[in-house]
């Protein structure tokens, strides 16, 4: 009873924090950046040992917001979580960037309520005009925005794709080059405006992963979050069809637990959820049951597990560490991965630079060097080799 007490106070205060982040997306963008996207006062430095094994590992991380900032992300910054120098002193081999295409400030709201967060940043930062009105304009700019980033870095920054990029990629690495690979999703479906119709045409644009719901229900799933919370509706299930067929993975993180039930039930190819945390140590809405996580080990998916306090309801990486724990023991450690959800209005215990960290955290639970290679990077793999299209 005590536990449930102290969960559900960390709940109404995560919504008061939210309510907050809310007004603070306005203003400069840099200082809203260096605001809502911080590493805890005693930043956790990754041991010599973790930093050994993570070298030799292909670290994942399936969820990063970074893009909504503007950030130049091919230069170190100071701020934030995530750049590419910084990826590259941690180890990561792929970062998945997403685009967050609208956020209402309310924690629980219907399907056209604001306000947005987005708009503010697109107000604040000069987007083109046509975002303003545009989800899916949104999701197109964001891509070009990571294009531009690959352009500028010289070959240090990959765009994934398909599984032949993919294998370039670990080649690259095991040549010991000094090179990311980054793929590109969707953080809820309402950017296809047009429905399932739409996906050729975000498959185009480079996204490989699509969140069915974000923070609240759309025209293809209900969220976590959502008035309602339904399942997925007759235009939702033949998105997941479609996108199945043209190897983009289907992201449950944000998902209402009947849109989770329907997709794992449908679903042929392994699902994920990108972001996330787990009831059995922190009990909130957005977090998985236990019959959540079996759903999707069953389809042969990953629980990417967050960095922070919302997801794990606490600060630093034993928290995270005892999330994934839960996860290993419900579903083994095969299905368990990394969604950091950096530069996603959070603080973290480390940035990208320091990833390594959750080596020390896991060693210090007893997992394996081989566990440790899974829950880091491992098991993501076989998703994308699995899911990705061929080329």
């Amino acid at each position: 009873m005590r536990n449930a007490t102290i969960m559900r106070r960390v709940f109404l205060l995560g919504l008061c924090a939210s309510a907050l982040a809310a007004s603070a997306f306005r203003g400069d963008p840099q200082a809203v950046d260096r605001r809502l996207n911080r590493v805890r006062g005693t930043r956790t430095e990754p041991s010599r040992r973790a930093r050994a094994l993570a070298a030799r590992m292909q670290i994942v991380d399936l969820h990063a917001d970074t893009l909504l900032w503007g950030r130049d992300i091919v230069k170190r910054h100071e701020f934030g979580h995530v750049d590419l120098p910084r990826l590259i002193e941690g180890g990561v081999a792929i970062q998945t960037f997403a685009a967050a295409t609208k956020m209402p400030a309310r924690a629980r709201n219907g399907l056209h309520v604001g306000p947005d967060r987005v708009l503010d940043l697109i107000e604040a930062q000069g987007w083109p005009r046509a975002t303003s009105t545009s989800m899916r304009e949104r999701s197109f700019f964001l891509s070009r925005r990571l294009e531009t980033a690959a352009v500028a870095s010289n070959g240090r920054l990959a765009l994934i794709r398909n599984r032949e990029d993919l294998a370039r990629l670990l080649a690259a690495r095991g040549r010991g080059e000094s090179i990311v690979g980054a793929l590109m999703s969707i953080e809820g479906a309402q950017a296809l405006e047009s429905g399932a119709g739409d996906l050729e045409a975000i498959y185009s644009a480079g996204f490989r992963m699509i969140g069915l719901a974000h923070f609240f229900d759309n025209a293809f799933a209900g969220s976590a979050h959502g008035a309602h919370r339904h399942g997925l509706t007759a235009e939702g299930r033949r998105l997941v069809r479609a996108m199945e067929e043209k190897g983009v993975i289907v992201d449950l993180a944000h998902a209402s637990p009947r849109t989770i039930a329907d997709v794992v039930t449908m679903a042929r190819r392994p699902v994920v959820a990108s972001h996330t945390g787990v009831r059995g140590t922190c009990d909130t809405p957005r977090n998985l049951s236990d019959e959540d996580l079996r759903g999707i080990a069953r389809t042969g998916g990953v629980i990417g597990i967050g960095f922070f306090r919302q997801a794990v309801c606490g600060r630093d990486v034993d928290a995270i560490v005892r999330a994934m724990s839960h996860a290993v023991r419900v579903v083994g450690v095969d299905h368990v991965a990394l969604g950091s959800d950096f530069d996603g209005a959070v603080t973290t215990p480390f940035d990208a630079a320091g990833v390594a960290a959750l080596a020390d955290g896991l060693l210090a639970h007893g997992f394996s060097a081989d566990e440790i290679g899974k829950i880091m990077g491992g098991n993501a793999l076989r998703v994308l080799r699995a899911a990705l299209p061929e080329k």
